[in-house]
């Protein structure tokens, strides 16, 4: 299981390089650091075990945040019509996008990142996107709002990208071009 203590930090070098792909199949190895990946966002969001292992919640977990640089990250999230999206993605690609932009009006955050960092971060509003998932079965999914921007900011760890390397650090929260806010109201 997955610990906070397991989670490397943002002043961690790992955290800023490219992750490699992942060989298909997936080795027993890889299959359960996805699976743990998928089970910490899980759990995160569950009251009562975040309490227990202090757990600070989220909505995605990146292999690079546990100190693997492998391409696959786990995502377990609710979508604009309540449907649940829970998925591990696997050598994930972006391969088509929205040009308008979204972003969060509270900003992100992160589960590497121990402290506040005020500010936009603009991202495609929809995208379709192909990853391989736990089974080992392609998928090709298009996703908007709130789950697109998730997958974005996972996709970017895979990248060594860190989500406040996309905020404006002359004007913050500045008009975002072509962007609309999202507001998701009290919680993530």
């Amino acid at each position: 299981m997955i610990l906070m203590k397991d989670i490397i930090r943002e002043d961690n070098s790992l955290l800023r390089e490219r992750s490699e792909e992942v060989a298909l199949p997936l080795s027993s190895e890889d299959r359960q650091l996805a699976e743990e990946l998928l089970e910490y966002v899980k759990n995160s969001q569950d009251d009562g075990l975040a309490e227990k292992y202090d757990l600070r919640p989220g909505v995605g977990i990146a292999a690079p945040q546990v100190g693997k640089l492998k391409r696959l990250f786990a995502l377990h999230l609710e979508k604009e019509d309540g449907q649940l999206l829970s998925l591990v993605a696997v050598n994930p690609k972006i391969v088509s996008h929205s040009v308008e932009l979204a972003y969060l009006s509270t900003g992100e955050g992160c589960l590497s990142v121990d402290r506040s960092v005020p500010g936009y971060v603009p991202r495609y509003a929809r995208i379709t996107a192909r990853f391989t998932d736990l089974n080992g079965d392609e998928q090709r999914m298009r996703l908007k709002g709130f789950p697109a921007i998730a997958f974005q900011h996972e996709l970017d760890h895979l990248n060594g990208v860190l989500f406040y390397d996309r905020i404006n650090h002359d004007d913050p929260f500045g008009d975002i071009p072509n962007g609309s806010p999202i507001d998701l109201g009290s919680g993530e």
